[in-house]
């Protein structure tokens, strides 16, 4: 299990809860499942160690379902409150099954002392080729042409796409995913500029030998063709591209957020798309998410919408489900 795979958090112990109870039984631990993860991880844990299949169900079941468990696995698109957490006195570890933690209670698992490993590594790869996706569609106005045709439209004369080559490339968030997609545009001959929270000269040096250039917010916005968005969903980041952050753009940019929902102003964001203001834009992640959720850009032509799939290609949830695997059976073992 590499350490460049896995992160772990945790805290102080919070005194109201019991002792847990010891894991006997030959190491078989009691896992609730609150997300999908690969069938074959699946089917290895249910062979080794008790599951408790909870995939899709509301808070209300899961604070009955995870009674007496040891371990909860989760991915994005359920929350995991602090309810649901204490109602197990058994519980102590908790598997993000990928890289992003805004849909726990941190702080719940900070007090009590939990074990919360993260695997954001795998998914780190999908969700830069699922950006360059987006931008390729974006910059050959995929969408339109499809959809054209589909009708029985041939608009091979009217379609001009762009190259992506000598255009500038801007990510906001050059972390673990966006690195790779600033590596990525490198390679396709793009000028590269990254922005990062603490920027500092060694960075600026470690980015240029990257071929990379570390540039202040505004300067990203207001001269990058393609804006990709790469941050965690913090007080600190929600609404962090709204109306001011896109005047500041090209009129003829595209943007693309693979980051959380709520990360970008989607109203902002329909009013700069519908005014002419942006050229198009690609979501993978958005403010309302689920079953039933329309989203407010699905009447733009000139938009490109995902169902939070960036990190969902079999490869990816098979080498993630190997690491859950070794993350139980090693916890099972101590």
């Amino acid at each position: 299990m590499g350490s460049e795979d896995l992160m772990v958090l945790g805290g102080g112990a919070l005194q109201a809860v019991r002792p847990p109870r010891l894991i006997t039984r030959a190491g078989i631990v009691k896992i609730l499942l609150a997300s999908q993860i690969s069938p074959r991880a699946r089917a290895t844990l249910a062979s080794r160690h008790e599951l408790v299949d909870a995939v899709g169900r509301p808070e209300g079941e899961l604070e009955k379902l995870i009674v007496g468990c040891d371990a909860l696995v989760f991915r994005s698109g359920v929350q995991i409150t602090g309810p649901v957490m204490e109602r197990s006195a058994e519980l102590r570890l908790v598997v993000r099954a990928g890289s992003g933690i805004d849909n726990i209670d941190l702080g719940y698992v900070e007090a009590r002392g939990l074990r919360l490993v993260r695997v954001p590594g795998p998914g780190a790869q999908a969700v830069a080729e699922m950006t360059f996706a987006l931008i390729l569609g974006l910059a050959r106005q995929m969408m339109i042409a499809d959809r054209a045709l589909r009708e029985g439209h041939w608009i091979k004369n009217q379609v001009r796409g762009r190259l992506l080559q000598g255009k500038t490339l801007g990510v906001y968030g050059a972390g673990n995913i966006g690195l790779k997609v600033a590596q990525m545009g490198a390679a396709w001959g793009m000028r590269v500029l990254a922005c990062v929270a603490n920027p500092t000269p060694e960075r600026a040096r470690a980015f240029a030998e990257l071929g990379l250039e570390l540039e202040a917010g505004d300067a990203l916005l207001s001269e990058s063709d393609f804006l990709s968005i790469h941050v965690p969903l913090t007080e600190a980041t929600t609404r962090l591209i709204g109306r001011s952050e896109l005047t500041k753009m090209k009129p003829d940019a595209f943007l693309v957020t693979l980051a959380r929902g709520g990360v970008v102003d989607e109203d902002a964001l329909f009013e700069a798309l519908e005014g002419g203001k942006l050229a198009g834009a690609g979501l993978d992640v958005h403010e309302r998410e689920g079953e039933g959720a329309v989203s407010r850009l699905a009447p733009l032509p000139n938009v490109i919408l995902t169902p939070h799939i960036g990190a969902t290609t079999s490869d990816t949830q098979d080498i993630i489900g190997e690491k859950i695997v070794e993350i139980i059976d090693g916890f099972g073992s101590e």
